[in-house]
């Protein structure tokens, strides 16, 4: 379906929603179903959020001792609103009504911008927008960022295609993405900067563009890597392919070799489209734009340092680099919508993503597995007792804070002392100056902890472990009492070392 590319952006919204609600409507609840696929959402940091905004309604009522609310202004925006929503249905029922709308927010954001770029609706490329919907980012539970993004696709689309005062929902929509995430705000700056000044610019001139932009990330590079300790993707995660199409590669091996499948089926697309537009003598100036915003992506993606100790903040900042491959992916679609669609597309695309939410399916049904496990072992505790966790994703993982989902299973019933957000800095709730008997004030500490490496304190205790007691089975947990001058980690499985 070919846009009115007369239209204003939300003109052609209107018709287009006029057209297809049915559609709109269908693909919406199909879209859903690994929301509610499970007991659980299993996405890594949620846990942490639903258990900090436990522990937010807790410093509300005056019963949570040395914690405090802060005033933050950005990344708080999915914990405002988990909270608020906690406090009218509940946490768990608050997790089943903000999580999916985000996922609604973030698709139709990622369409919606697809369809500015391309003057079409990109049905054939719907399976790459169900799968990039639950990639890395949201598995990943960064629930703030994800939303930001959302947000954000739908602010550039219609500045893409806008005009007049279009431009004022899309500011009004900027000032949204800032509240939900910082580094979700600057995307979105950077990119609409980067539309206005290309357009603007005469001939020869745009070429000035990508060079001011990758300059400027080489000097960022070494700025942050001189004054601050810091360290690449590649040192982090070693070697790989980081363009956006490893947002579908997550909890083993066979996410990997699908993301390569999927990355050389949209080779393979691309490429014949090139052929079909020489062979047609078609210009290739509807995709330039596009393209130069993903090849700036993964250029940024393998040059930004990944994590970052900057004196702003007790802990690391971590994923910067990583986090942007989820724009990365959007852009690249952004190529291929704009292509003429074929049904081997969609067909081969469908494939892919048939495949990627059948191995879903089945490891968050095993995190589901592993969570029942560890709501019956803290249920054996006493209540309000002090709880650290050494849960290790397997070594084939890229989603390591399947930790977190002790963090959930302690709400109402302990405390998770290792919780890594108040001491961070970086969340709203946060621990005093002078400490809290109900988390650590130290995140050096809080990592110590995860990793199985702090020497427990008699101060610490009473605090139990959660632990992986079989090696050769992972999603085997145990749970012990710790005695003071031990190594919490001292006993269950650890990685092998490199």
């Amino acid at each position: 379906m070919e846009t009115d590319s007369g239209a204003s952006a939300l003109k052609a919204a209107w018709n287009f929603l006029r057209q297809f609600w049915l559609q709109v409507v269908a693909i919406s609840a199909g879209l859903l179903i690994p929301c509610f696929w499970h007991k659980r959402i299993e996405a890594g940091d949620l846990g942490s959020h639903v258990y900090n905004a436990w522990l937010a309604q807790l410093i509300e009522h005056g019963q949570a001792p040395g914690l405090h609310l802060a005033r933050q202004w950005n990344n708080v925006l999915f914990d405002i609103l988990l909270l608020k929503l906690g406090n009218l249905f509940g946490l768990a029922a608050a997790q089943k009504i903000l999580v999916p709308l985000c996922v609604l927010i973030f698709f139709w954001g990622a369409f919606a911008l697809l369809a500015a770029v391309s003057r079409r609706a990109p049905w054939f490329l719907l399976p790459c927008l169900v799968m990039l919907a639950y990639g890395w980012t949201f598995n990943l539970g960064f629930f703030n960022y994800y939303l930001s993004l959302g947000l954000g696709f739908f602010a550039i689309a219609i500045v893409w295609r806008g005009r007049g005062r279009e431009f004022i929902l899309a500011a009004l929509l900027a000032v949204i993405v800032f509240v939900a995430h910082p580094q979700g705000f600057v995307w979105l700056v950077g990119c609409v900067g980067y539309v206005v000044l290309w357009r603007l610019l005469p001939g020869w001139w745009k070429l000035a563009l990508p060079g001011a932009a990758l300059l400027a990330v080489v000097v960022t590079r070494f700025y942050l890597m001189k004054h601050y300790e810091a360290f690449g993707v590649w040192e982090i995660f070693g070697p790989g392919v980081y363009n956006g199409a490893d947002q579908i590669a997550l909890y083993s091996v066979r996410y990997y070799i699908l993301s390569g499948v999927a990355l050389v089926f949209g080779l393979v697309r691309f490429v014949a489209e090139a052929i079909r537009r020489y062979w047609a003598r078609e210009p290739w100036a509807d995709v330039r734009l596009p393209m130069e915003l993903h090849w700036f992506l993964v250029f940024t993606i393998y040059v930004l340092p990944d994590v970052v100790r900057i004196p702003l903040y007790s802990g690391w900042v971590g994923a910067l680099a990583l986090r942007l491959t989820t724009a990365a992916a959007v852009m690249g679609l952004c190529v291929l919508a704009a292509m003429r669609p074929r049904k081997w597309h969609t067909v081969g695309f469908g494939v892919i993503a048939i495949l990627f939410f059948a191995f879903l399916y089945q490891d968050t049904a095993k995190l589901n597995r592993m969570e029942d496990q560890i709501e019956r072992l803290v249920g054996t505790l006493p209540r309000g007792e002090r709880v650290t966790a050494t849960i290790w994703a397997p070594p084939d993982s890229r989603l390591p804070f399947i930790v977190h989902m002790m963090d959930r299973a302690c709400v109402a019933k302990c405390f998770s002392y290792q919780n890594y957000e108040p001491p961070s800095g970086q969340f709203r709730v946060r621990v005093g100056e002078e400490g809290s008997p109900l988390n650590t004030e130290d995140s050096d500490a809080s990592q110590q902890m995860e990793a199985g490496e702090y020497v427990v304190q008699p101060g610490d205790l009473p605090m139990a472990q959660i632990y992986q007691c079989d090696e050769d089975d992972l999603t085997q947990l145990c749970v012990r009492q710790l005695s003071a001058g031990e190594m919490n980690g001292r006993i269950g499985y650890h990685p092998p070392k490199d």
